[in-house]
């Protein structure tokens, strides 16, 4: 199955850590340096790769779309709880959170609501320190493009790089990955509530094969565990919904993913069908909005 990727249009990030090492000139501190320059980039691409196969909030969206679902703002995080996120970790996750929530509403073609999710995601960035990614001028280019979707879903994507860079030259990745969990938990929630309503077995389907994607998250903040505190509780979070997932039937466990760096799109392949009962659903239907209330309270 060739699962659509939009990810010019991502809602999530992946930061590159790049550590450098410091040291006087004799040669047993040149072999340091290079063996923790040689370690440095072996856990880059390790990262690189689990973040390349992590489907964007857009490409989840895209597919509840395409399955029929109506728009529904009741799934939404509600704008006025913005003000209740004080760390850093609550203010990652649901920037991730109110990212995809404004690729949602864009996709809908809800521009008044588009435009009070981009000043959620403003304030949250802003407390983060990232300046200039959600301000008056994305907003002016969100207004003046209000009746092309795909030049809002762009001027969104190019907000989130400039928060990518921020947070890349500022040596962050655990706030990036923050970010994605964010994004991917609330893809996942607004997916399962559609899916229980709808009965529809396309978009089922798709609740299945994110366990693929559940790994690969998981894989990822392994990954920067150790550069922020507030991961370690969102891995627990996420390995008890994978416990859920547990045992799913999948047909084969190989993805590939296909990567274009140029125009920032990657394309996933895999030939995995997934056998996911109503009971399963339900189970992880509640399991996917226990972990995003959490985060949104």
């Amino acid at each position: 199955m060739r699962l659509r990727s939009i990810t010019n249009y991502a809602l999530y990030f992946f930061i590159i850590a790049v550590l450098s090492a410091c040291g006087n000139s004799s040669d047993t501190d040149s072999i340091a340096v290079n063996d923790t320059t040689q370690i440095n980039k072996v856990n880059d691409n390790k990262a690189q790769e689990v973040f390349y196969s992590i489907p964007s909030p857009i490409e989840t969206i895209s597919l509840l779309k395409s399955a029929g679902a109506k728009y529904n703002s009741n799934f939404l995080n509600p704008i006025e709880n913005v003000s209740r996120y004080a760390s850093v970790t609550e203010k990652a996750l649901n920037l991730g959170i109110y990212g995809s929530d404004l690729s949602y509403t864009s996709m809908y073609d809800q521009t008044q609501e588009s435009m009070l999710f981009l000043r959620c995601a403003n304030k949250l960035a802003t407390s983060l320190g990232i300046s200039g990614a959600f301000d008056e001028n994305t907003t002016a280019r969100l207004e003046a493009n209000m009746q092309n979707r795909d030049s809002l879903l762009a001027i969104i994507s190019d907000s989130y790089w400039t928060t990518d860079t921020y947070l890349k030259d500022n040596g962050q990745p655990g706030i990036s990955g923050l970010i994605i969990a964010g994004g991917w938990i609330e893809g996942l929630y607004i997916g399962t509530q559609i899916a229980t309503q709808t009965k529809n077995q396309s978009l089922t389907t798709r609740i299945g094969e994110q366990k693929l994607s559940l790994e690969n998250l998981i894989g990822l903040l392994e990954t920067y565990k150790s550069d922020n505190a507030g991961i370690a509780s969102v891995l627990t979070d996420l390995k008890e919904l994978n416990a859920v997932y547990g045992n799913v039937v999948s047909a084969s466990t190989e993805t590939h993913a296909t990567t274009d760096t140029t125009n920032k799109i990657t394309t996933l392949e895999n030939s995995n069908t997934f056998d996911l009962s109503v009971d399963k659903l339900k189970q992880i239907t509640e399991k996917a909005a226990a972990i995003r209330n959490k985060i949104i309270k």
